[in-house]
């Protein structure tokens, strides 16, 4: 039981921050700076990183490229494919055990 809490509180700290991060950035990206959302991009990449999935990561990554070389349309496209790819995306939500005090 421990060992299964501790794995979602890891999976809440990488994925799920992850993606909200991402959807946070995507929804408010005509308000941010191009800085801001590099920077929120490469941080989002390490979060992918540390959880493994690889590509996703190297997908943020170049989207903080692309955003840098002022190309927003490569940019949304990476972006959307990285979101695509996104584990958190297709990971159904877990049943909640009702809380007894």
């Amino acid at each position: 039981m421990r060992q299964e809490v501790l794995e979602r509180m890891k999976f809440v700290k990488t994925c799920v921050m992850a993606r909200e991060l991402c959807m946070l950035v995507r929804t408010n990206r005509a308000v941010l700076e191009p800085k801001d959302v590099q920077d929120v991009c490469r941080y989002i990449s390490g979060l992918c990183k540390e959880e493994g999935c690889v590509e996703p990561s190297e997908l943020c990554q170049k989207a903080a490229a692309a955003v840098g070389s002022k190309d927003e349309d490569k940019y949304l496209e990476l972006c959307a494919q990285s979101c695509v790819k996104c584990g958190e995306a297709k990971r159904p939500s877990p049943k909640r055990e009702p809380y007894v005090a």
